[in-house]
Formats: C-alpha cells, structure tokens, sequence
C-alpha cells in the first residue's frame, strides 16, 4: 500500500505505459485496465501496400480511424504485429520506423523490431511503419493490432490483412472472433449485507474498529475467510469512494503481495486479483481465478465476495497457495472510471501471520505499527524536551554553572552533549522525504559533539571560527529537524488526528521560540523562573502529543 496497496500498474498494457514500453504484452497484446475490450466492430482499418511478397520484401502496414467513425477520431496507444497466419502464436519478421517520433521498435519474442508500439499519449489518427518479411517467412502472414483510445475503450489482437508469399500455397487460416484472450466473470449481485456472526468460530475475520459488525456499522472494515474443500471463500467490505481490497503479504511492508480488489465502476463493482511487485501500482492478472463472484452497493459501502482455489496451476504466476501463512492487509481509497489511486489510510495489518486454511480465528490489527510509535514517541520526546532544554541549558546557564562538573565535565556541557545524542533514535522508511531529512539531522547532530570534542581554548585567537561553526550547525539542526517532524506527524503510518496534532506541534515551536527570546532578554536574575515555566509549558504539550500517538 495506497499503502497503494492500490493503483493500477499495467505490466501488460498499451496506455498504462503512455512511453509505449509495452514488451510485457507482446504475447496476448492485451492491455490490463481492469475492463472488458471492445469486441464491436473497430473504429479504424489496419491496409498493406501488397498482398504478395518475397523473403526481404518490404511491406508498408498502415493503421488509421475509419473515415466513417463515430465518436473519438483518435487513438492513443497501439501495438502492431505481424504473425504467421497458420500459427498466430508466432511473430514474424522486423519493422522499421516512417515517422520515429510516434512510433518506436520493441523486442517480442527475442526478436529485434517484431512489434511496434507508441511512444506517447497523444491523438492520433494514422501511423504507417515497413515490415521486413525474414528468409525463413511462412506462407501466409497476418498484421494484428491493439489499439486504445482511451482506459476503457480498447480494441485487442484486432486482425488485419493476410499477405501470402509468391508461389507458395497458404496454410489453412486460424480464424478467430472478437478479442482474443479476453477473460469474462459474470458476477452476481448479493442480497444483504455480510454480517460478524460467526466471527472465530465459523471463519476467520479481521475488522476496523476491533469487533464492527458490517450489517449494522457502515464504518466497519471487514474481511472474513473460510474453507470450503478445496477452496476458500472471502468477503470484504468498507465504506470507500472507489474500491476496497486486501492482500496477502509474507511481511508487514508492501512489495511481492497476492491482491485482491473489489473496484467501483459507476453503479456495479469489478472484482480483480492482482499483484504488487514494489511499491507500485497493482498489476492485473490475465488469468481467471476467481469463482462465484458477488457483490453490493449500499450507502456509501462497497462489499464482494469470492471463492478461490486453495492451489492453483503453476501458470498462475505471484498468486500464494492459500495453505501458507500470511500477514493480512486491508486498504481502501479512489478510482476514476475503473482506475485506482492510493489508499486513503494506512492499511490495516494483521498483527500476526495466520494460515488461510486454519483454524477459524478473529484476528486484530493496526493501522500504526508499533515501530511508528516508538519513533514519533522518541522523537518528540527528544525534541520537544531534551534538546530544546539541553540548548537553552548550554547557551544561558553557561556563565551561571562555570565552574559545577559531573564527571569531570562541566553541567552545561553534558547536558548538551547529551542531547545531541538523542537526535536520532530510529528512522521510518518508505516514508517521502522525512527519513532523509532525518538522515540529515542525525548527521549534524553526530557533527556538533565531535567539534565540540576539538574546540580551541576560550582565548584561542581563531576560537570565534568554531562558535560561528558550532552555532551555524546547531541552528541548521534545529531548523531542519523542525521541518522533518512536521512531516514525520503526517505520516499514514502513525494516524494522528489532523489538523490539531499539527496545531499543538506549531506551538511547541513557537513556545520555544518565545522562551529563547525571553532569555535573551533576561540573561540575569530570572533565568531559573523562566526556565521552569519552559519545561512545564513543554510537558503539557508533550503529554498530549504522546497520548494521541498511543491512542491511535
């Protein structure tokens, strides 16, 4: 996930790669949006400038819309091949480019230059390349073509002219209708809603809030599993502008995860697996693996349900045996016309590992994971109190505690020092900009101590070259770490209430800010008083910073 779990990365698509970069769907050239292809007659003619030709004969294929057309008289993505007639499995031949500007060569079947594809998302409304017939050509060639205008308008392996050779006799012709290798799952539509009952005893469930019961809670996020011989049957549900889904993950990061969508498509819903890779856009799968399909649409909350087969064909590559343990997550977000966006929240991961096919269990999980907390704790912790008290302590106490020492350094600068070693306690990954930021916090802080360790005497004459150094790092710390902790609180992974948890941290910065200015103000007489009324101000806004964060 959304995190992404869940956006929509085509492996295998034409427009979903707007740079033509299309190798993945050389074999079945079938773009996976999510939707059924257009099987009605194409709005646009694939010619050949011959219908014979010879070993090294060159043939101009020319694909363009329809002078009779309706609607869009334009396309944008197109990939075009050329097959053997008696084989389409086959691919024959190379291409050259006319116009490279919207046309580039791509490599299908180990073979340079066997397709062509676009190179960008632009209208167009012709494009005409060469094909090169090789030595070893069979009889008979046949051009195939997809071609998208648009998501959800798109044409595949449309079939194009025959060429034959001179003097050899055509094969019999592989004759086929519509789009070739288009996958179609009639869904039904479910009576009522999904319901708790059962919940640990009959199936194994995972719910946000802990214990919601879907028939009576449109806030609840559920996802129930159980057994049924060789199968398994699930349900999800939650409310969701697009879509909901869950995966099946062996760790608690997103990347190499068995997906399962149920996706929004104006008043019905679509019901995809896919795969993630990465942290990447989910990749459909081309094969048809779910069984008794259903689903509902009722006040804002999106529900399904399907079976699937515990073991499935090695051809079904990335989908997990349903007998092994996984780590479960929930996420929910947008789509537009059948196209998913990243997950609103952070998905919701089941705390432990469970076996699909076990025993029936009512699981719990976490929207913020445990690390998450103990990070933005520490972290706020040593920002909000024990660096800003250990910089005002070194810079204003200084003259006050000249000569008091704890192992055999002065109070000011252990204190300090001290804190400059709370900079960093962990760091979040996956999370944008923040962790380098982070990175360049922690690498400062490392700096201040050690110049500290090498500074000249009070009366060296180039001591002024390290207070300007040691001021200069030190206000660089403090302004970027400042930075990096309003973007840390943002983060999906700690789920902090905005926009007061952002208003309160902007306190604690001004809060410091007056404090220091004070200070500055009254060097002598007041110092004790003021620093007291710093730190108490501090702990309250600390208190409820570090309640939201164990509450979430």
């Amino acid at each position: 996930c959304s995190p992404l779990l869940i956006f929509i990365l085509c492996s295998e698509t034409v427009i979903c790669y707007s740079d033509g970069k299309v190798e993945v769907a050389c074999g079945d050239m079938t773009p996976q949006h999510g939707h059924e292809p257009i099987t009605k007659n194409p709005p646009f003619n694939i010619t050949a400038d011959k219908s014979q030709f010879s070993p090294g004969d060159k043939i101009k294929v020319t694909l363009s819309m329809a002078s009779s057309s309706e609607g869009k008289h334009y396309f944008k993505g197109f990939l075009i091949e050329a097959r053997n007639a008696g084989n389409l499995n086959e691919i024959v031949g190379s291409f050259k480019l006319i116009d490279p500007e919207i046309s580039q060569l791509l490599m299908c079947d180990s073979k340079e230059g066997s397709a062509v594809s676009h190179t960008g998302k632009s209208h167009k409304t012709e494009v005409q390349v060469i094909w090169v017939a090789p030595s070893d050509s069979p009889s008979s060639v046949q051009f195939l073509v997809t071609v998208a205008q648009g998501y959800k308008e798109y044409w595949v392996k449309s079939p194009g002219p025959v060429v034959s050779q001179n003097g050899v006799a055509p094969p019999p012709q592989t004759t086929f209708g519509g789009s070739i290798g288009a996958q179609t799952t009639t869904s039904s539509i479910l009576s009522r809603s999904f319901t708790s009952e059962g919940c640990g005893s009959m199936k194994s469930c995972l719910r946000d809030p802990e214990g919601c019961d879907p028939q009576n809670d449109t806030a609840c996020h559920f996802l129930s599993f159980r057994a049924l011989g060789s199968s398994v049957m699930f349900e999800l549900s939650g409310p969701a502008e697009g879509y909901v889904s869950f995966a099946l993950s062996q760790d608690k990061w997103m990347g190499k995860d068995d997906v399962y969508l149920c996706i929004r498509d104006t008043d019905r819903v679509e019901i995809k697996a896919a795969y993630v890779s990465g942290r990447t856009h989910p990749v459909y799968s081309s094969q048809n693996i779910l069984k008794d399909t259903a689903w509902r649409l009722s006040d804002g909350v999106i529900q399904c349900s399907f079976r699937r087969d515990i073991i499935l064909p090695p051809e079904n590559l990335n989908r997990f045996s349903l007998d092994q343990m996984y780590y479960l997550f929930m996420a929910h977000g947008r789509a537009e016309d059948g196209r998913t966006h990243r997950h609103d929240r952070q998905p919701l991961i089941s705390t432990y590992q469970t076996k699909i096919t076990g025993p029936p269990e009512d699981l719990i999980g976490s929207r913020s994971p445990l690390l998450m907390k103990y990070h933005g704790a520490f972290m706020l912790i040593a920002w909000t109190s024990t660096v800003s008290a250990g910089v005002i302590m070194a810079r204003y106490f200084k003259p006050n505690w000249p000569e008091r020492n704890i192992l055999g350094q002065k109070v000011w600068f252990q204190v300090g020092a001290l804190d400059s070693n709370q900079y960093c306690i962990l760091y979040p990954q996956r999370a944008g900009i923040h962790p380098y930021l982070g990175c360049v916090v922690m690498a400062l802080a490392v700096i201040q101590p050690v110049m500290a360790l090498f500074r000249p005497a009070p009366d060296a004459s180039r001591r002024y070259i390290f207070n300007w150094m040691h001021f200069g790092t030190g206000t660089a710390v403090q302004v970027v770490a400042v930075v990096t902790i309003f973007l840390g609180i943002h983060q999906q992974a700690l789920s902090l209430p905005a926009p007061w948890s952002t208003g309160i941290l902007a306190a604690i910065v001004v809060w410091f800010v007056l404090a220091d200015l004070v200070l500055e103000v009254h060097q002598r007489g007041f110092l004790p008083i003021v620093l007291a009324i710093y730190l108490c101000g501090n702990l309250g806004f600390l208190t409820v910073l570090l309640w939201t964060i164990s509450a979430v």
